[in-house]
């Protein structure tokens, strides 16, 4: 496997898992918008980045899996934003991680496009 896919599938992996391990800080940064409970999404969303994760790896389905990846990169968004907005009055290292997540959104949105060439 290419190692920039390898990287690509680890990482979604180990973040799908954590969202069914450790669900509690996802829970706290699905937008308030979204219906039903925030667990279900945080569920939900484990689900997609494990099945994205699981196409980046496989070479016949890698193209479509990066693409995938970058649309979820995006999807995700707007709970980096909530958490941004939940931590601005946090600690400093608190505030550190919200918002310098924000910025990181456009790497690895460019990492999973090139995944997927």
């Amino acid at each position: 496997m290419r190692r920039d896919a390898a990287g690509l599938a680890a990482l979604l992996g180990g973040v799908g898992v954590l969202h069914f391990v450790a669900p509690e800080p996802f829970d706290a940064i699905v937008p308030r918008s979204l219906p039903g409970p925030a667990r279900t999404w945080t569920y939900l969303s484990g689900v997609a980045e494990l099945a994205v994760a699981a196409a980046v790896a496989h070479p016949r389905t890698r193209r479509a899996g990066g693409l995938a990846a970058a649309a979820l990169f995006v999807a995700v968004f707007p709970a980096n934003v909530r958490m941004a907005a939940d931590w601005r009055h946090a600690s400093p290292v608190k505030r550190a991680i919200a918002f310098g997540r924000l910025p990181l959104q456009a790497p690895l949105i460019a990492w999973a496009w090139r995944v997927s060439r």
